[in-house]
């Protein structure tokens, strides 16, 4: 199996946390912070800091430790647990772990259960926003994609992979078949302070939003033109610009609820920083005018 996971890793955890959410230990039942809590508020990775869990998905199992029957959408991995039996799940972006999933349950009408280490969470109350979170951005090939996305003020990291497709741990040669069903994605964190909107708009601005499964010379499902949300805002705001481009446009792109991200192989990430070379079907339109309140290094 391909794992890209980022390197992340705090200097300041406890013992405990560190064994968990890196040699998958469990805490033991009915002691964790979060078990019988309800605020409402959300659950952010405790090592990386991206959103995992949403309170209005919180339930009570009686399990012993916090579950949920939902994660914000594209943050929670799925994976064979080394006991071969169960499945394990962890943060998609650092890979912490943070405990196990279950279905068949009948918990809720979800039917799911995340069972949840509290030590592998941080909860944010209601009104207080995280410091970074995540949005997906397909726009045909990903090396222009990222490359250019690089450049923006706000934006802390990105990496390219596929999602949209439906089957895992795809690789670039399958990809390039069109038979999974991925588009070529982009994997963007940025800092909160950074409105959402404009990254949004930068998106528009870097590529033909009007090409229907094509970017320039490529063609092909998996060059089609998506924004994968991952909150409501990212959502509403990503409507509204497409319905203001659409007064004028015949836009292409489609708004997608972010399923699982696989990373591509090694070789595709920065791939342009590597190669020296400069992307050959991306460059920026000023699309919505000079004033674009977004900054560029």
């Amino acid at each position: 199996m391909k794992e890209a996971f980022k390197t992340v890793e705090n200097k300041d955890f406890s013992e405990l946390e560190r064994k968990v959410m890196f040699e998958k230990a469990t805490e033991l039942p009915f002691t964790g912070e979060y078990y019988d809590f309800f605020e409402e508020g959300i659950y952010v990775c405790k090592n990386c800091g991206l959103p995992l869990y949403r309170s209005q998905d919180k339930f009570h199992s009686g399990c012993g430790w916090p579950s949920f029957d939902d994660e914000v959408p594209g943050a929670v991995l799925r994976q064979p647990d080394k006991d071969g039996v169960r499945t394990e799940i962890v943060c998609g972006y650092c890979g912490a772990h943070l405990g196990h999933v279950f279905t068949g349950e009948g918990f809720t009408e979800k039917d799911t259960r995340h069972c949840v280490n509290s030590v592998s969470l941080k909860f944010l109350p209601k009104g207080q926003k995280p410091e970074k979170e995540q949005i997906f951005f397909a726009a045909g090939c990903f090396w222009g994609v990222e490359h250019l996305f690089k450049q923006c003020e706000g934006v802390l990291d990105t990496q390219v992979g596929f999602m949209g497709g439906h089957t895992d741990h795809p690789t670039y040669e399958e990809v390039c078949t069109g038979t999974t069903g991925h588009a070529e994605t982009v994997r963007v964190v940025y800092d909160t302070k950074v409105d959402v909107e404009n990254l949004i708009k930068y998106f528009f601005e870097i590529h033909d939003f009007t090409q229907v499964n094509r970017q320039g010379p490529d063609w092909g499902e998996q060059y089609r033109s998506v924004i994968f949300y991952t909150s409501e805002e990212q959502k509403q705001k990503a409507e509204k610009i497409k319905a203001l481009l659409s007064q004028k446009y015949k836009v292409a792109t489609s708004i997608e609820k972010a399923s699982t991200f696989w990373p591509a192989e090694d070789y595709h990430q920065d791939y342009y920083d590597k190669t020296g070379k400069t992307p050959y079907c991306h460059y920026r339109r000023a699309i919505f005018g000079k004033d674009i309140p977004i900054s560029l290094d």
